[in-house]
């Protein structure tokens, strides 16, 4: 008797052991996708794109879920105070290390409240203006800006974010004054953009193709110091212009602060095992976005490049969102 009730207590025991083992392979459940942005947009695009192959190799549906507003602060403050368990994890573009020191307050830390796990490429800017403007390169523009200060108006998606800040950084080093426009989203730049309301906008490659092959608006330059893939006729600014000027707009996932290495690891080796895949390399190309191939910890180094670069510079421009 005594025997069976321990052959019975072992047997359970061994039970609970094979049980937690299986419990603790990573992902056992969903995968929260955060996208800080509306549905629509290229970093939504992006998440999307990802998320079906990462369910795939995973067996966990990737859910991808839309907290748009307040230029990103919304859906990644959800991140920050989410469970570290790797069930929660978001998307983010170059403007997170450019919030970091655009507000005096955030409701998180960008530096200490998130742990990077991939880093899934970058996206080109292009200077891209109405046909009314006579320029064909970044020289003729400074040229002309500099003959008519103030008078050029050029567009923003927003205060503070990388159409902003690129556009404002090209302005400090040309020594020009072209006067900022800010509005909220690329769809109504670009509605002013092509009636001429506007003259200039540092476009995402993605927004901008479609108008330039068009013929509606004229591409001048490429805000990265190589030519973008998806537009490869199209040299940098630093060509044409103003040499040394470098703006980059990049993708990436991260996850709150404490999530375990194991789940970061995995995650880090899915996306970059989906970003190999050539029909999805060929998707984000189409888009702009030239994908990369990066552990945690070098998508760490870049994150802490961008958060120097960024707060060197807004500090130079004296640029506030608050």
């Amino acid at each position: 008797m005594r025997l069976t009730w321990l052959g019975t207590v072992l047997v359970a025991i061994s039970f609970t052991c094979i049980h937690a083992a299986r419990a603790e392979v990573y992902p056992a459940r969903p995968v929260r996708f955060i996208v800080p942005f509306p549905p629509g947009g290229a970093n939504d695009t992006i998440a999307r794109l990802l998320a079906e192959p990462l369910t795939e190799m995973l067996g966990q549906q990737f859910v991808i879920d839309n907290r748009g507003g307040a230029n990103t602060i919304i859906g990644t403050s959800i991140v920050a105070k989410a469970s570290p368990d790797g069930y929660t994890i978001l998307i983010v573009p170059g403007s997170f290390a450019i919030n970091a020191s655009l507000y005096r307050k955030l409701p998180y830390d960008s530096r200490r409240d998130f742990v990077p796990v991939a880093m899934i490429g970058n996206g080109a800017y292009v200077v891209v203006v109405h046909p009314s403007l006579p320029v064909k390169s970044a020289a003729e523009l400074i040229a002309l800006a500099k003959r008519r200060p103030g008078e050029i108006r050029y567009a923003s998606s927003g205060v503070g974010n990388v159409t902003h800040v690129a556009a404002a950084l090209f302005n400090m080093m040309a020594g020009t004054e072209m006067l900022h426009v800010p509005y909220k989203g690329g769809g109504p730049v670009m509605i002013d953009l092509l009636a001429g309301r506007v003259s200039v906008f540092f476009s995402t490659v993605s927004t901008a193709i479609p108008q330039i092959k068009a013929g509606k608006l004229r591409v001048i330059g490429a805000t990265t110091a190589q030519p973008s893939a998806a537009l490869p006729d199209v040299p940098p600014v630093a060509q044409t212009g103003l040499p040394g000027y470098e703006v980059s707009g990049w993708y990436g996932i991260l996850a709150p602060a404490g999530t375990p290495k194991a789940a970061i690891g995995r995650l880090n080796q899915a996306v970059r095992a989906v970003l190999r895949q050539p029909e999805l390399k060929r998707q984000l190309l189409a888009r702009g976005v030239e994908t990369v191939d990066m552990t945690p910890e070098q998508f760490g180094g870049v994150l802490h490049a961008e958060f120097e670069k960024w707060g060197k510079v807004i500090k130079a421009l004296n640029i506030t969102a608050d």
